[in-house]
């Protein structure tokens, strides 16, 4: 039988991924899966930062007739 619904199965998967990264690989492989499925959950449900993380952030607007960079008005 073919899938991970057996803890047999998930724990040679493991073994075998220790094997070909390393213990010390493993950890940075998971934090960086988890942050790319965060990501890519916030870009489809549109959950972007909490208000005060957008308030933070500076930014302008371009002026077309010369070119240059205009901040923003603060509310």
């Amino acid at each position: 039988m073919l899938g991970l619904d057996n803890p047999l199965h998930v724990a040679f998967l493991l073994v075998i991924l220790l094997l070909i990264f390393g213990a010390k690989r493993l950890p940075e492989m998971g934090r960086s899966l988890g942050s790319g499925l965060r990501g890519f959950k916030e870009a489809i449900t549109g959950d972007a930062e909490s208000p005060a993380e957008m308030a933070s952030v500076n930014i302008e607007r371009v002026d077309h007739d010369t070119d240059a960079a205009v901040p923003a008005p603060r509310h």
